[in-house]
């Protein structure tokens, strides 16, 4: 292929993950109008988000085997188009219970769109420009849930929630053009049977996790019905595991966890992820409920993080080129767990400025460790392993978005435990709950220290000095 068309096929995927990353986030500040006009209460719209989440979940390990089986270009296609006619859907739907059945389309949709895409990037992009390609379709997945709550009250303020769903009907329409003409359609020739046992062990194992993680994320959370649900998910876990080890044909083959690279990057890679996925719903809720902003002051303190994660993109490649991937990992992945841990010295006598100051360091470092740690994952992962391992990383990467909301509110939980009790959520709980958050993001750190010194050394063009 030329070399600028896996460029624009990356552009291309890029913005189907900021699509689906906003969807998941963007209707939260707009829960109250969208009651109103289900006649129903707030949190009854919980149901549209986690369904939507839930989804995304059980059908994300299904992305491998379609793109096999049918054609990237085919499934990419149809997702954005499905994707596109949901999100119409839940704009014009009179009820709650159709709007939930649309956000379930959605997710359907959603599970194949983004994970199909990036096996694409990732199949038709060489080695050498991998970096720069990953690098584009990663900061779509830090910025949407730092956007998504302010865009969503700004549309909901101005206009009407409606909105949030309509402006998908242009976007996808571009998408499904680009798509048609940038994707090629070719299937690796492995028509593998489909592995069922594995697709319901393996979405029941999201299904019972998720909502686990989601009750266990609620203030009133009924332990009961949590534990056991919690054990389930488990259960289920390590059967998907054993099918998955034992199928001639697993539907995730987990081969690619040989390779050192891969296994590290998605081993002490998640933990620090679901650190940085603790930050959009930790933050918010400290400048509004501890400091006693405004929603909209707030947001733009938030969007600090935002800049960051924009500031570092001219400067990633250079970086990594300069010193690789291992001493980035250790030094950077350093910073953004003393950034974090820095987020709980902050108090609403913190100048703004001082704020914005840490903030804007946090999001450097976030974005920088995403992109090295989703770049070197597939850096020496083979052709031949490139889809099983796409779908193993598009699962734990949802799976860690989902776990960080919930660790965060057990962090303030913890926090409430040096204190008096109390109905409502104080400083030291918040600080409390960003200390965690930091030492949850150092021991991501510990496996990076294994990783050779030349880990990646193909990719960032290190080898070539």
């Amino acid at each position: 292929m030329p070399a600028p068309r896996p460029v624009l096929i990356a552009l291309l995927v890029a913005g189907a993950f900021f699509m689906e990353n906003l969807d998941g986030t963007v209707i939260a500040t707009a829960l109250p109008q969208m009651a109103v006009s289900f006649g129903v209460h707030p949190v009854d719209l919980n149901l549209g988000m986690s369904a939507y989440l839930l989804t995304l979940a059980v059908f994300i390990p299904l992305s491998g085997w379609v793109a096999d089986r049918f054609g990237p270009r085919t499934v990419f296609t149809a997702a954005i188009s499905v994707f596109t006619v949901a999100s119409v859907l839940c704009a014009i739907s009179p009820s709650l219970w159709l709007f939930t059945a649309a956000r379930v389309l959605q997710g359907m949709a959603g599970a194949l769109m983004v994970p199909v895409g990036r096996l694409v990037v990732l199949r038709s992009t060489a080695k050498t420009d991998l970096m720069r390609a990953i690098a584009y379709i990663t900061w779509p997945g830090l910025a949407a849930p730092v956007l998504g709550p302010p865009l969503g009250g700004f549309i909901t303020d101005f206009a009407s929630w409606h909105w949030i769903f309509l402006l998908n009907l242009p976007l996808g329409l571009i998408g499904i053009i680009c798509s048609l003409l940038l994707i090629p359609n070719e299937r690796t020739g492995n028509a593998r049977p489909f592995d069922l046992p594995g697709f319901v062990l393996s979405g029941g194992a999201c299904v019972t996790l998720m909502l686990a993680l989601d009750l266990i994320g609620q203030a009133d959370s009924d332990w009961a019905l949590t534990l056991p649900l919690l054990g389930v998910g488990i259960a289920l876990a390590v059967l998907a595991v054993r099918q998955m080890r034992r199928a001639a044909h697993p539907l995730i083959g987990l081969t690619a966890l040989r390779i050192q690279t891969y296994r590290v990057c998605n081993a002490g890679g998640s933990l620090f992820r679901t650190a940085i996925s603790m930050v959009p719903f930790l933050l918010p809720l400290m400048f509004q409920i501890g400091f006693g902003l405004p929603a909209f002051t707030s947001g733009l303190l938030v969007l600090s993080v935002f800049a960051g994660n924009l500031g570092m993109k001219p400067g990633t490649s250079f970086i990594l080129r300069r010193f690789g991937f291992r001493s980035v990992l250790i030094g950077n992945g350093l910073i953004g767990a003393i950034s974090l841990a820095a987020c709980g010295l902050l108090d609403p006598e913190t100048p703004k400025a001082l704020i914005v100051i840490v903030l804007f360091i946090g999001g450097l470092a976030r974005s920088m460790q995403f992109t090295a740690i989703n770049t070197l994952a597939f850096a020496d992962v083979p052709q031949a392993q490139m889809s099983s391992a796409n779908s193993l990383g598009s699962v734990l990467q949802q799976f860690t978005m989902g776990l960080g909301i919930a660790v965060g509110a057990l962090a303030l939980r913890v926090g409430s435990l040096f204190h008096a009790p109390s109905t409502t959520l104080t400083m030291t709980d918040f600080h409390v709950a960003f200390f965690l958050t930091g030492l949850l993001a150092l021991a991501g750190l510990a496996d990076m220290f294994a990783l050779p010194q030349d880990a990646g050394a193909v990719v960032s063009g290190r080898a070539a000095k």
